[in-house]
């Protein structure tokens, strides 16, 4: 049995938009009107099985039946088939090729789009930044990391199935997945402790030579204007920010100079905010 947390609304809403947030612990679905403000928000555990998850996101969105969605956006914490709408693997879900897309069609009667959600999260946060940048690299770390690469404003679609996570790089003596020695899992593994409650300036100081291992190598290959940090460890980002940059000057050369270094405006929130973004850019367009 799976508790849903809500607010009540009243009344029947026309020409909304619903996102749907899909993680590997918890599953967020919102209402946005159309200018961009959350109508409501549901919040639900996700299931392990796939066919319970469909059974438990199609309970909670038949409680939003006073709502008229014009477009929904779901983000999948994986790779998918933009073509078919499958999602071909899910991180940390053990589901492999499944048309999630036509799964929540059957309940969801508006035009659906899936997307990465690192992407999704990228998307927002490039467009809520204060400065004008055209290259944009966002990083979600969390219990793995994952990346999207923004420019102009619009998801890049050279590097719409980036990794950055799963890059390899050399620590120790070992080539290991960057994410399997930096993300928040990672971090956890090694300290026994989750970034909220490390206070000691030592270990900040041996996560941000993590980071900034991965950080360098994504610096010289792609070149970006501003790196944004998000998700559960980014919340954190004023414990490590000074660290951080302090490791990425040592290994930097004068043909990759290092970008400003930002926390994300909403950190865990990100990905959410930008099923709406998504949602609104790709309304009206034949992602039927």
């Amino acid at each position: 049995m799976y508790v849903l947390r809500f607010k009540t609304v009243e009344g029947n809403f026309l020409g909304m938009f619903l996102a749907i947030d899909v993680g590997g612990t918890k599953t967020l679905v919102a209402v946005f009107t159309n200018d961009g403000k959350i109508k409501q928000t549901i919040k639900l555990k996700t299931p392990k099985d796939y066919t319970k998850f469909i059974g438990a996101v199609h309970a909670t969105v038949s409680r939003l039946d006073n709502y008229r969605f014009q477009q929904a956006c779901v983000a999948i914490p994986g790779k998918i088939d933009r073509n078919s709408g499958v999602g071909l693997a899910f991180g940390n879900l053990d589901w492999k090729n499944v048309n999630i897309k036509q799964d929540l069609k059957k309940f969801i009667s508006c035009p659906i789009v899936i997307e990465n959600d690192a992407n999704i999260a990228g998307l927002y946060e490039a467009r809520n930044i204060k400065n004008d940048y055209n290259r944009v690299l966002y990083l979600t770390v969390s219990t793995g990391i994952g990346s999207g690469i923004i420019i102009d404003d619009i998801i890049d679609s050279d590097f719409q199935d980036s990794e950055a996570g799963h890059m390899m790089v050399q620590f120790g003596d070992n080539m290991t997945p960057w994410e399997d020695v930096a993300s928040g899992s990672a971090i956890k593994a090694k300290y026994n402790k989750i970034a909220k409650d490390i206070t000691d300036r030592q270990i900040w100081k041996d996560i941000s030579f993590r980071l900034a291992i991965g950080i360098m190598n994504l610096i010289a290959t792609i070149q970006p204007e501003v790196i944004v940090i998000g998700g559960g460890v980014g919340t954190h980002f004023n414990k490590f920010k000074t660290p951080l940059n302090q490791a990425l000057k040592k290994m930097s050369t004068p043909l990759t100079p290092i970008p400003p270094i930002i926390q994300a405006n909403k950190p865990e929130e990100a990905v959410i905010y930008g099923c709406y973004e998504m949602a609104k850019d790709t309304y009206g367009q034949a992602n039927k």
